[in-house]
């Protein structure tokens, strides 16, 4: 991150040391990571529950020039940087990233992680992107919605058959409920999925029904 100055996490080099596929590595020296409550930030959960990754250290930034509300909200009240991260660390001291605060969904209750989702929804042999949003559920709260791009030659499937492919993959409170199979899905220019476009489309189909 920029304000980090821009490293906080690093894979260890030496010859031998111990490595995990998936992390972004451990606190560096010097540098201090807790995880703070999603549900209403009161405090720090315990090691190996997921929180929104914060950090101190003498790298991270002192705030935005001439910007104290911005500052304001990406800091905690004992001085550490809100990165929007959601994670968690595990026993040895490696962080693992899940995803981020402002992708999070509220479905029943639960929080659900569009990444988690997604993650096991690229084990699906047809697909070949996979980006899900919430969408509005008058019941949930929130539902999840996959949208797809399927892989070349790949059949088009629907949502019953995706859903009883997650069912071992994915609690109750994270199935998928909608699907929509599409030849393209929205990237910003540097070629990464963006999800803003299909929020913005679900939210315009959504006042249009009502």
């Amino acid at each position: 991150m920029t304000e980090t100055s821009p490293s906080g996490t690093y894979t260890p080099a030496q010859h031998g040391a111990m490595r995990k596929a998936g992390s972004c590595g451990m606190p560096m020296p010097g540098i201090v990571i807790k995880f703070l409550n999603v549900d209403d930030g009161s405090g720090y959960v315990p090691l190996g529950e997921r929180g929104e990754i914060c950090i101190k250290g003498p790298n991270v930034m002192k705030g935005y020039w001439n910007k104290p509300d911005a500052t304001a909200e990406v800091t905690t009240a004992d001085g550490y940087l809100r990165t929007g991260d959601v994670g968690y660390m595990d026993e040895d001291g490696f962080i693992f990233i899940v995803d981020r605060t402002k992708d999070m969904l509220l479905c029943s209750g639960f929080n659900v992680y569009p990444r988690v989702l997604e993650e096991a929804i690229y084990k699906y042999p047809a697909v070949e992107e996979v980006a899900v949003i919430g969408i509005r559920d008058e019941y949930r709260g929130q539902s999840p919605k996959a949208f797809i791009k399927l892989k070349a030659d790949a059949k088009p499937f629907k949502l019953e058959e995706l859903q009883a492919f997650l069912k071992d993959k994915l609690g109750k409170h994270e199935m998928v409920q909608a699907l929509e199979i599409r030849a393209e899905l929205p990237k910003t220019a540097v070629g990464k999925l963006s999800k803003k476009e299909l929020y913005d489309e679900e939210e315009r189909a959504a006042r249009t029904q009502a």
